[in-house]
């Protein structure tokens, strides 16, 4: 199987190259307008073959995409043409009309298009929840916060490429109308600063909320059952509250950081699909919708 990675920047570098050792079966291409990058980061990871432009790889079963956002369009319509099958770090894109245009294509082409979002594989929620979040029974209510310091920004910019976290750690079922979401900002001058976002599917609540004025980075996850609590502190740690008492938990020593950010799981995930060639639907109606749900917000605060 040959994968190509597309866009050597910090994201790349710090997520994914990474874990190329991981599956040694795979023939892994780079490609990066950047010489230098792309000579160093082949000879660091023992890559034998690299281009600087996309459209000169040759023949490749899968790309995945770590450029910037505003390239992602241009790129993924480019190899789903061709019926190659697609990553994409998250967001898909920037916009609505153009998340589903790309999704039209992919399912046209009969080619997967699958959209990296690490915070649904997280190991230590698994762990301790007993089962993947979209199959927990009796849940209750679902709270994620992702917090940052110091850091307004454009609002589109906040919303697609860093709110998307939370919006999707918590849109589980992937079927949420825009019209029932209950929407609140703040903005610091023309920046927005904090945005939360709640609504109810049935007697569950379902909230994702950041602050990008907090007085540091973070993220925590609050799960409730009923008289049973779980609070996790970033991917590593957490309490566990019930029978009005609280226990710590861990994640299991020496789990590398990957593994705990969840890309070790997603990329196994990804390199199965590539396998079968084919994305499951609820991932897909997932995807789709988080992503409405941005634009939506988007639309709601005037960007």
């Amino acid at each position: 199987m040959k994968i190509a990675l597309i866009g050597l920047g910090d994201i790349a570098q710090k997520a994914y190259l990474p874990l190329l050792q991981e599956w040694p079966e795979v023939n892994w291409l780079l490609c990066s307008r950047n010489p230098e990058v792309l000579k160093r980061l082949t000879r660091q990871y023992g890559v034998a073959e690299a281009c600087m432009d996309y459209r000169q790889l040759p023949a490749v079963d899968a790309v995945m995409i770590h450029s910037a956002t505003s390239s992602h369009f241009d790129i993924a319509r480019y190899f789903l043409a061709r019926k190659v099958a697609v990553f994409v770090d998250k967001p898909l894109c920037d916009n609505y009309a153009d998340c589903e245009s790309l999704h039209e294509l992919a399912a046209k082409q009969g080619t997967p298009l699958f959209v990296g979002f690490n915070r649904r594989y997280l190991p230590i929620v698994e762990q301790e929840a007993g089962s993947p979040l979209t199959e927990l029974q009796n849940l209750q209510s679902l709270r994620w916060e992702k917090h940052r310091h110091n850091l307004p920004g454009d609002t589109r910019t906040f919303v697609f490429d860093d709110y998307i976290h939370a919006l999707d750690g918590v849109n589980l079922y992937g079927n949420v109308n825009p019209d029932d979401i209950q929407l609140q900002s703040q903005f610091q001058g023309l920046q927005l600063s904090r945005l939360r976002c709640q609504w109810r599917v049935g007697e569950r609540d379902f909230e994702a909320s950041m602050d990008r004025r907090f007085g540091m980075t973070c993220e925590r996850i609050q799960l409730c059952q009923d008289n049973h609590t779980l609070e996790f502190d970033s991917f590593t740690s957490g309490r566990t509250l019930s029978n009005n008492r609280a226990s710590q938990f861990n994640l299991a020593d020496w789990t590398p950081m990957l593994h705990s950010k969840g890309f070790y799981a997603m990329l196994a995930h990804w390199l199965s699909v590539v396998e079968q060639g084919k994305l499951d639907d609820a991932s897909i109606a997932r995807n789709l919708n988080s992503h409405l749900l941005c634009e939506e917000i988007c639309r709601r605060l005037g960007a």
